[in-house]
């Protein structure tokens, strides 16, 4: 479908990538991988067509069509939202404009001989115009926005109105409704929230034509992609499988080129060995002219340099009381919008809350009011004991001075006696060394404010910390770092995220926010989705857009591909959850097993007799645990029941909707 031929691309003295030559096929799901700077954006551009490499060629298909997708947009129309979105089928617009010009010429009462040809033109357009999904755009047009998380009072809505995350949104709807033959998608999750790239994530996976896409996100790169393309050194390598089969063969294809390196190395000291023991001699002349040559010619092996990552730890928060903060009765509203009524909630010491719900629902609003950063109309918020709070702002401006060095804005919050030694120490873990330090934070990039937001949180100890979304702008290597260092966190931590790996990881109870309400759940992010999969859709209507499919009479091939995303979201949402915790408890289970096969062994040998405590205790314990594995084995299997249900209800829907394409 599309093949680059040797393409090679630099900037002044500096080597992006030289020499690149793959092939992109019809069907393919493709990540584009490489450290912050390596290219990944210039690349996408290139096959985009909207920048010449420096060498090489690119190849075509004929009638090829691309969607691409930056990072950033510009888009600010002042078109209703839904008009905005339906203007990219152009074929179809163009022919609807032109059915509507032949009907008001019809109209007018052309003559005999001018209303046949119209009549005959006014049926080849309609035709031309259902054939190519015209009587659908619109409602395939709602089911992609309503699959991203608009509203329907927001299709009259002028572009403009909305934030830069939304218009984000829009342009996706928008290239998704071109339903061109590859999509480039430049961090297409950025700004989508848990929900809607769930549905994202479906829609890809049946999507029709092939996807090249670059993420920082772990989990979505694992659901979606086949095959990692990976830009290091200036070259590309294919690796096949997801961002998880990636890391696994590149770390052996490390440890292998590391082995035959060394082997190398030895190979080649032995014989500069030779060459220097035996140069002066005649009689080994010849023998010594050979190995030299042998060497001159020989390619050396070179292991890659590892990327620089951050590193860093949390310092030890101080005890705090046992309540955290508590807020009572709490109002906020934002001019007529108001975003809570008497809301109440308590945190305690020790716990890990991750703040979900849709964009826009008030994540941020809530996190700030916990932080002290808001003001509110109503209510009380009341900080427990000796509770010192640390807070990071999705947005670093907020909170970073634009002509400040890096050293001083962590002087600006470090205790007055802090050396700058130790500040500089700080940086560097961030990788800011050097002069980096001296950067004022106006030219850093989006990584770097991230980074160095992070920095301030570790000038001094904090006993609760406030995260509005610290995985933006890191990549995946840096968020590996943050969610370890989460984990090994001792405090209180309130945080905002829709990266998944993180969530997963730290969160031990999920708040759902939500049209003005908080709802607390107990548990992991999986129990969260388990207890959200329970609701009935009179209580959640998670199936919004699923509905609105299944009203559309003879749904178009993409109307179906999207049902079918919705089909398979709804069941990884209710299943995924049911299957952490039927193997959580198969591990269990396991575990009571070879705890109570000791103990067994224990009561065959005569000496365990000797200590009647001992024994009263073993045995004691053995009865614990063979009632402790028949409760489980209960629930196991009453878990295991509802997975088959979930399974076989899932698979007769799919079947019954591709028997009605067919």
């Amino acid at each position: 479908m599309l093949s680059l031929n040797n393409i090679s691309k630099s900037y002044a003295q500096r080597v992006l990538f030289s020499q690149v030559s793959l092939n992109i096929g019809a069907r393919d799901r493709l990540a584009l991988l490489g450290a912050n700077g390596s290219g990944k954006s210039t690349l996408l551009e290139i096959i985009a067509g909207e920048l010449a490499p420096d060498g090489g060629a690119i190849t075509r298909r004929k009638g090829l069509t691309v969607g691409y997708l930056r990072q950033e947009s510009s888009v600010g129309s002042s078109r209703a939202l839904l008009k905005e979105v339906t203007s990219a089928a152009g074929l179809i617009n163009r022919l609807g404009h032109r059915i509507q010009a032949v009907q008001e010429e019809l109209a007018e009462g052309a003559d005999g001989a001018t209303q046949a040809v119209l009549l005959a033109e006014l049926g080849d357009l309609q035709h031309r115009f259902e054939a190519a999904g015209g009587y659908d755009v619109e409602q395939e047009a709602r089911v992609i926005l309503c699959g991203l998380g608009f509203r329907d009072s927001d299709y009259e809505r002028p572009l403009s109105d909305f934030s830069g995350g939304w218009r984000m949104r829009a342009e996706l709807a928008r290239i998704l409704l071109q339903n061109p033959d590859l999509l480039l998608l430049d961090e297409p999750t950025n700004h989508l929230d848990l929900e809607t790239q769930l549905w994202f994530e479906e829609y890809l996976k049946t999507y029709q034509g092939a996807v090249l896409l670059t993420s920082h996100d772990r989990a979505f790169l694992n659901r979606v992609v086949s095959k990692v393309l990976a830009i290091e050194t200036g070259r590309v390598s294919v690796y096949s499988g997801n961002y998880d089969n990636y890391v696994e063969a590149r770390q052996m294809e490390l440890e292998v080129l590391e082995a035959t390196a060394k082997r190398q190395s030895i190979k080649i000291e032995q014989e500069e060995r030779f060459i220097n023991r035996f140069r002066a001699k005649n009689t080994k002349a010849t023998q010594v002219q050979s190995r030299i040559r042998k060497l001159e010619k020989l390619e050396r092996i070179e292991v890659p340099r590892l990327a620089k990552k951050i590193r860093f730890s949390f310092p030890e928060p101080p005890h705090s009381g046992s309540d955290v903060i508590m807020l009572n009765h709490v109002s906020k509203s934002y001019g007529a919008n108001t975003v809570y009524r008497d809301l109440n909630l308590l945190l305690r010491r020790g716990d890990r809350v991750a703040l979900v719900g849709p964009n826009g629902a008030g994540k941020t609003t809530l996190l700030k009011i916990l932080a002290g950063m808001l003001t509110f109309e109503n209510g009380e918020r009341r900080l427990g004991h000796a509770v010192i709070t640390a807070y990071y702002a999705q947005h670093q401006l907020e909170l970073l001075e634009p002509n400040n060095t890096a050293v001083a804005e962590l002087r600006r919050v470090a205790p007055p006696d802090t050396e700058d030694v130790r500040l500089r120490a700080i940086l560097g873990g961030f990788l800011f060394s050097g002069d980096d330090a001296y950067k004022e934070v106006s030219v850093l990039s989006g990584g770097e404010k991230a980074r160095l937001a992070l920095a301030k949180m570790l000038t001094q100890p904090a006993n609760f910390l406030l995260m509005d979304e610290p995985t933006n702008h890191l990549d995946i290597a840096s968020r590996e770092v943050l969610t370890d260092a989460l984990e090994a966190y001792r405090g209180t931590l309130c945080f905002i995220t829709h990266d998944r790996t993180l969530i997963r990881q730290i969160a031990t109870s999920i708040i759902e926010v939500k049209a003005g309400d908080i709802t607390v759940y107990q548990g992991d992010y999986d129990s969260y989705l388990y207890h959200k999969s329970l609701l009935s859709p009179e209580d959640e209507n998670p199936q919004r857009c699923l509905m609105s499919v299944k009203k559309t009479p003879a749904p178009g091939s993409r109307q179906k591909r999207a049902l079918s995303g919705e089909l398979r979201s709804d069941y990884y949402a209710k299943s995924t959850p049911l299957k952490k915790r039927i193997e959580k408890l198969e591990a269990e289970l396991s575990r009571i097993e070879s705890e109570v096969k000791d103990l067994e062994k224990r009561f065959a040998r005569p000496e365990h007799y000797k200590d009647s405590q001992e024994v009263v205790s073993s045995i004691e314990r053995h009865r614990a645990l063979k009632a402790q594995a028949e409760e489980l084995t209960e629930t196991w299997g009453a878990l295991s029941s509802e997975a088959d249900r979930l399974r076989a209800e899932f698979e007769t829907a799919l079947s019954r909707l591709e028997g009605e394409e067919g």
